[in-house]
Order: C-alpha cells, then sequence, then structure tokens
C-alpha cells in the first residue's frame, strides 16, 4: 500500500498493539484513568468485539469450538468487525473531538491474518483500509514481548492464542516493521518494563498530539 493514510482533523486517536499478553488492556486504561484526570473526554474501546455486531464476530473468531477457519474468512470476519467498529464507535467520537484509545486496530490483522497466516499482506491492508475508510491512529503504541513470555501468562488459550510459537513470533516481527517503517506515528516500548514506567512514557509521547488537537 502506498496511501499516506488519513489522520483526523478531530481529537486524537490512540492504539495500542503487540503480542498476547504485553499488557495492552493495562496500558489502555491506565491511560484513560490519566486522560480523564486531566479533563479530556475519552473513549476506551477495543477489537475485535466493542460493538453489538462485533461480539458475535468475536465469538466466531476467537472460541475454539470454531475450529479451523479459512484464512480468507478469518481475515474477512476481522475487517468487518473494523468496518462496524470505525463507523458507530471511533469516528462519532473523534469527531466529538475526544481521544479515543483502542486495544488494537488495523496493524493486528496485517500482522496475525497478513503475516501470520498465508494470506498476501497487502491483499489484506486493502481490504482493511476499506473497511477503515483508510483512517490511522495519530499514535500506536507497541508494547514488545517475546511470545513464550507473554503467551505463558493465560491458563486457558483462545483460537488465535492456540498457534504455534512460529506463528506469534512472525506476529512480533510484522508489529516491529511496523514500527519501523512509520517512527513518527509509532512508540514502540519493552513490555517488560515496570506498568508506572510504560505509562510515563505513553504519557510523555501523546503530550504533543494533545496541544496540537487542542490548537485545531
Amino acid at each position: 500500500m502506498t496511501s499516506p493514510g488519513r489522520y483526523s482533523d478531530t481529537g486524537v486517536f490512540v492504539c495500542f498493539e503487540g503480542g498476547e499478553g504485553a499488557g495492552k488492556s493495562t496500558q489502555s486504561r491506565a491511560l484513560r484513568d490519566w486522560l480523564e484526570a486531566e479533563g479530556h473526554g475519552v473513549v476506551l474501546t477495543h477489537e475485535p468485539g466493542d460493538t453489538a455486531v462485533g461480539q458475535k464476530i468475536r465469538q466466531i473468531v476467537l472460541d475454539p469450538a470454531t475450529g479451523e477457519l479459512s484464512h480468507r474468512t478469518e481475515a474477512l470476519l476481522y475487517a468487518a468487525d473494523k468496518a462496524e467498529h470505525i463507523d458507530t464507535v471511533v469516528a462519532p467520537a473523534l469527531e466529538r473531538r475526544e481521544v479515543v484509545i483502542t486495544d488494537r486496530y488495523v496493524d493486528s490483522a496485517l500482522a496475525y491474518q497478513g503475516a501470520g497466516r498465508d494470506l498476501v499482506v497487502d491483499e489484506v491492508e486493502q481490504v482493511n483500509r476499506w473497511a477503515t475508510r483508510d483512517l490511522r491512529p495519530h499514535l500506536t503504541v507497541v508494547l514488545d514481548l517475546a511470545p513464550q513470555q507473554g503467551l505463558g501468562r493465560f491458563a486457558e488459550r483462545d483460537r488465535i492464542e492456540g498457534e504455534s510459537d512460529e506463528f506469534h513470533l512472525r506476529v512480533r516481527e510484522a508489529f516491529l516493521r511496523m514500527a519501523a517503517a512509520s517512527p513518527e506515528h509509532y512508540l514502540v516500548v519493552d513490555a517488560r518494563r515496570p506498568v508506572d514506567e510504560i505509562a510515563a512514557a505513553v504519557r510523555e509521547r501523546l503530550a504533543p498530539l494533545l496541544t496540537q488537537a487542542a490548537r485545531r
């Protein structure tokens, strides 16, 4: 894909990405709490599943009882979740000039269904950029962690968590490649660092974006 993407002129869009067990939910909540304390309107959301339609899609793609899915089917289901998520949750909040924090977004599709599966990454990206109207986060935080460390935090695994170590290693490498290709929109943090240190690093990187948004 050669498109530079589209960034909202209102609000601030922040995404947390990374492998399983990297602490995305913890850091998302910590950032929300800090932003609300600073007086910002915040929407904390996640993919897949933070819409009524998305909840049904989430059950299909993550429930081990689903069994094998065509990789193309899986990719399209995730893209459908994103389309609904953008149109009903993310875009309206940005139009209200709020800060949107999402736990996973398009990069997860590119890493898991693109690099992880046997699909062509450019094709997966084309579908997902169309589904999301090519809306990009102002900042994507990649919480980097070796797959074995992250997966070791789960007593039980869903369909995706249950994939091989090789699969999850490809996912990790994909996140790092994307971050390296666009450093102005990414922050990569070692997820082994203390929770408070990670949160502070995220706040420091986000602060200028909040200032810019206030001036728009």
